[in-house]
């Protein structure tokens, strides 16, 4: 048995059956992220009562969220199935500095949502920040991630190799100058602030702001707007914590392979990779899903717009005549 027939054998991301797992859950990660997060956009833009500061983040968040879905997770998807780049020379360089870039912009915005809440709460700070002042840091929030981001696309080399004289594939790879070295410095430096810095910073900003919550509810401070801030504060904090269990397992086997180069070679590498990928690729659909479940300005607003869009597709089942639906509702 020739060495390709073994090292084809080992990757079991070939495997129908693994095959089809993969397509169901990237699909299924594509389908909710762009419904979830479009739908937050578009409620922020509806609905005058939602135009606040923090939501203006959040819609960055699902931006960012939104970007990856589509940009990002149907070439990573069709990458692992055929095993070889297929999508040329130009989105060789810029797909991966954009999904680097949106994960920063998350990172980032998480961490500024963090600060502002702070800031207002601990500091009992009056004065909120401007819709223009959100809209600079929004912009500033972009331009400093495409700047981290921007070594994945310099440092790329997209080529031809051979794997027998008969049978060759496209690679995307990343080339670091003299030595890979430098590769594993920029992936221990942005593991550092794409997860452990923004998790500490993260970590301790709702930490005290939850306590001074805690402390105000327990001296009679039990009025609506405490209580608004509570639950405000719960939602924030579950999307911290989502964010961090989500993407722990891929950053530490990421991590290990950094580390250790013979993690490299280890059976099921691929497939491994891919299921730590798709676990933290789950933070793009959550978001939106908590905000219906723990904000009622968001459950509200999802509802109404679900329930216009039901009436408009019934209206035009009932006028072409077709069965679109079959529902008591209609």
């Amino acid at each position: 048995m020739s060495e390709e027939r073994v090292l084809k054998l080992d990757d079991s991301t070939k495997l129908v059956g693994v095959q089809v797992v993969l397509i169901l859950a990237y699909s299924t990660i594509i389908l909710f992220g762009v419904i979830g997060n479009s739908l937050v956009i578009y409620v922020v833009y509806k609905f005058k009562t939602l135009r606040t500061v923090t939501n203006f983040f959040i819609v960055n968040l699902a931006v960012a969220d939104l970007l990856v879905n589509t940009l990002c997770l149907p070439f990573t998807l069709v990458y692992t199935l055929y095993g070889e780049w297929k999508f040329g020379r130009v989105l060789c360089f810029m797909l991966p500095c954009a999904q680097g870039m949106a994960v920063h912009v998350s990172t980032i915005t998480l961490n500024i949502i963090a600060l502002d809440r702070h800031r207002s709460i601990v500091y009992h700070t009056e004065t909120k920040m401007s819709k223009d002042m959100c809209a600079v840091v929004i912009v500033i929030t972009w331009a400093v991630s495409a700047l981290l981001a921007s070594p994945l696309a310099i440092f790329r080399e997209y080529g031809t190799f051979d794997l027998s004289p008969d049978e060759s594939i496209q690679v995307c790879a990343e080339k670091w100058p003299e030595s890979s070295m430098n590769g594993t410095i920029y992936s221990i430096s942005m593991l550092l602030v794409q997860y452990g810095l923004p998790l500490a910073i993260n970590s301790v900003a709702y930490i005290r702001i939850w306590n001074k919550l805690k402390n105000h509810m327990t001296h009679g401070g039990r009025n609506d707007r405490s209580q608004r801030r509570k639950k405000t504060t719960k939602m924030l904090l579950t999307m911290v914590v989502v964010f961090a269990v989500s993407w722990l397992p891929f950053h530490a086997f990421q991590l290990a392979a950094d580390i250790d180069s013979s993690v490299l070679s280890m059976k099921d590498f691929k497939l491994l990779f891919t299921v730590f990928h798709i676990v933290a690729m789950c933070s793009t659909f959550v978001n939106p899903i908590l905000y219906g479940w723990m904000n009622n300005n968001y459950r509200s607003a999802f509802l109404s717009v679900s329930s216009i869009l039901i009436t408009t597709i019934c209206f035009y089942s009932d006028y072409t005549g077709a069965q679109v639906l079959k529902n008591p509702s209609c």
